[in-house]
């Protein structure tokens, strides 16, 4: 970019970022008494200053953004109240008393110490509870913009190694305001912030700086072209039949650069049957907090091929984390391509209420672990970019997969050139619960001296399979210790084979497999 075209991007950037940080004040004062006078009352007043299109596109931010607050609100009162019913279950114990789940009762806390220190936490959060009860009662809520973490560093330069000059200059970046809505039927599918399929980009110039246009009809064309290399055909099929494309402009201070993202809403993807989505077998995945472990299933719930464990790194920054689950996934679904499945079966974990000490004792680095696990955004990310991909994603119970799977398969399926850790084992568990399999594997067929010539089958069976589980045929006549004609009658009620459908796993988890989204 051109010093010329980062200096009109900068001063357009803060003017709107001024326009919007007034109507986002503006919008809060308003609380839940905001209707559609008020908004377009504050649309007219932008319109004057800018135009009537980014006029619509920042009291749309502002709106949002009051929504997002609202709905953090609500789920921090959430947090606060189950913590709080936690403390009271167990100050409500004796000192020292076990847990008893039968009856629903908490375990006790160990010394007189730990007891009064959690009456005190007790206080302190019905004081923060009832805070934020009143903010939401009157519609009241705490936003910043340009981030509050980046407010604070305000107060501590020191320690984050910068000077005032610079913290300026990523407050000035943060606040900046050059977001544009797509419109379906306009040139290109947006016509504040047009990029054409050559890549070139010009912007609608607000009023009050109609003086910096360089074409026509009051707008800017910048002298860099730009190019999207991720989805970058996508976004040219719609600018090509001019489908609406929503942009964001914005500058990266430590880099220096700057960045167009592009963004629209795709069709929703039509919901296929289970059965079809498991009719070509399933990728079994099991999350861990470093790594994915998975290995390809077939339709029978046998193991195919090699297992795979796609790594990542939680620690680091917000962004750094994403792009590690982002990256990891990718190489999933590229697996599950290769192996010719259509379905990723995950477990269905959810820790939003089991991180907290009065769970999980003084296990730090347990409570840690499962606080940084991102459970909801790997699910949601893997539904997302598995829609893209056309495999469907299908969430099962997690209960005990992990212990099952090293019972049954780890053992088993280790080799001396290959050796399958538990992780591996349970992405085997967390398959054929998909397919709706017990987890156990069937026995190996006795000797030849207690049965007829190993009549007993050992590779797996479909459920739809006829007498897959009923007793082998009696073979009449007057062999050496066989039954006479007639008798065994009951054998067949004996529940000794750990098949699919047999009683010799709890019929509580032979369950039809909840899918994620469509």
């Amino acid at each position: 970019m051109s010093e010329a075209d980062a200096a009109v991007l900068a001063e357009v950037g803060v003017f709107l970022g001024s326009l919007a940080a007034g109507d986002l004040a503006e919008r809060c004062q308003q609380g839940p008494a905001h209707d559609a006078a008020s908004w377009a009352v504050r649309k007219r007043s932008l319109t004057g200053r800018s135009s009537a299109r980014w006029a619509g596109s920042i009291t749309k931010a502002s709106h949002d953004q009051w929504a997002l607050a609202r709905r953090g609100q609500v789920a921090h009162m959430a947090w606060l109240r189950r913590q709080i019913a936690s403390i009271e279950a167990r100050l409500a114990r004796p000192l020292g008393a076990k847990a008893d789940k039968r009856h629903g009762l908490a375990r006790g806390y160990g010394s007189r110490g730990e007891w009064h220190a959690k009456s005190r936490r007790l206080h302190a959060l019905k004081a923060r509870l009832a805070v934020v009860e009143a903010d939401w009662t009157a519609g009241r809520v705490r936003v910043v913009r340009g981030g509050r973490r980046l407010a604070n560093v305000r107060h501590h330069l020191h320690a984050a190694g910068l000077d005032e000059q610079a913290w300026r200059e990523r407050w000035r970046a943060e606040r900046m305001f050059l977001s544009a809505d797509g419109e379906t039927g306009k040139r290109f599918g947006n016509e504040t912030i047009r990029v054409t399929d050559t890549g070139q980009v010009s912007l609608k110039l607000p009023a009050a700086l109609a003086h910096l246009a360089n074409a026509p009809h009051g707008r800017y064309v910048l002298d860099a072209p730009v190019a999207f290399r991720h989805r970058g055909q996508e976004w040219l099929d719609r600018i090509t039949v001019d489908r609406a494309v929503a942009y964001r402009i914005h500058h990266d201070v430590v880099r220096g650069r700057w960045y167009v993202t592009a963004s629209w809403q795709r069709v929703a993807t039509p919901v296929l049957p289970l059965e079809t989505a498991l009719a070509r077998g399933v990728v079994g995945v099991d999350m861990n907090d470093d790594h994915l472990a998975a290995w390809h299933l077939d339709v029978h719930g046998n193991p195919v091929g090699e297992p795979q464990r796609f790594f990542y790194d939680l620690t680091g920054t917000a962004e750094h984390r994403d792009a590690q689950i982002r990256h990891a996934l990718t190489r999933l679904l590229h697996h599950a391509r290769r192996c010719g499945a259509s379905a990723i079966a995950v477990e269905d974990l959810d820790f939003s209420d089991g991180t907290s000490r009065e769970k999980h004792g003084r296990n730090k680095r347990f409570r840690r672990l499962i606080s940084r696990f991102p459970t909801a955004k790997l699910k949601s990310r893997l539904v997302s970019m598995a829609a893209e991909q056309d495999i469907a994603i299908v969430a099962v119970d997690p209960a005990y997969t992990s212990r099952w799977g090293a019972q049954h398969w780890q053992k088993p399926l280790t080799t001396p050139t290959r050796r399958i850790s538990r992780h591996d084992a349970a992405s085997i568990a967390v398959g054929r619960r998909a397919l709706g399999h017990p987890i156990r594997r069937r026995t190996a067929p006795p000797h030849d001296d207690q049965s007829d010539r190993r009549g007993h089958r050992t590779v797996q069976a479909r459920p739809d399979t006829r007498r897959r589980e009923e007793t082998r045929p009696h073979i009449p006549g007057p062999r050496t210790r066989c039954a006479p004609p007639g008798s065994g009658a009951k054998a067949g009620d004996q529940g000794v084979q750990h098949r699919s459908g047999h009683p010799a796993e709890h019929r509580s988890w032979q369950q039809d497999s909840l899918r994620l989204s469509p």
